[in-house]
């Protein structure tokens, strides 16, 4: 599968990768869906610095990938050659993170 990485993201904050997993997984999903009115059901794994993001109605494997550092978040798309169009996960999802990290 093919990805491609994004601009990073300021960690100003800073998150730990534990912290931000927590954020996720508590309100990123009321976010999104609220954000496209939708009900999408939204998966996580986190393991060290890295966390997955998933979207198992739409994608079948981890849609997102974010890394945590210290300086940054850096967030790459697993899902571009995929059927759905991601670009409405992938711009909510910056946002998010943009304001959590800020």
């Amino acid at each position: 599968m093919e990805t491609y990485t994004m601009e990073p993201i300021k960690n100003v904050k800073p998150l730990s990768a534990e912290q931000l997993f927590d954020i996720l997984k508590k309100e990123f999903a009321e976010f999104i869906n609220t954000k496209l009115d939708s009900s999408l059901t939204i998966e996580y794994a986190h393991v060290a610095d890295i966390i997955n993001i998933s979207f198992p109605e739409v994608i079948d494997n981890a849609a997102f990938t974010v890394t945590v550092t210290e300086d940054d978040l850096v967030v790459s798309n697993n899902a571009i050659d995929v059927e759905y169009n991601t670009e409405l996960l992938e711009e909510n999802l910056i946002e998010f993170l943009t304001v959590q990290a800020g």
